[in-house]
């Protein structure tokens, strides 16, 4: 079993949110920050972590993508600004 984390990437505080599922979120993130990742969290500048869920296993993390993937954005919303009010950069908690 392959552990998982399921998160938001984003631009700014409501702007652009990109759902991501990864088995290493400490990379992926960098990836996004750092431009490394073709697609929209480049198109946007999503470089910014602001929400995630861990899980023990990789494919409980992707049917939470899934089930992610389908929410209404005022949903992403509130689910963000529930644990992070200011969408401050999580970043800089998950690389301590």
């Amino acid at each position: 079993m392959k552990p998982g984390a399921v998160y938001f990437m984003a631009n700014r505080k409501n702007g652009a949110i990109y759902t991501g599922v990864t088995s290493d979120l400490i990379k992926r993130v960098y990836q996004h920050r750092n431009g490394l990742v073709d697609g929209f969290t480049k198109d946007h500048d999503c470089k910014k972590l602001v929400w995630f869920e861990m899980f023990d296993d990789l494919e409980e993390a992707r049917r939470r993508e899934v089930q992610i993937k389908k929410w209404k954005r005022h949903w992403k919303i509130k689910r963000i600004e529930e644990h992070n009010p200011d969408w401050d950069d999580l970043w800089f908690d998950i690389v301590k």
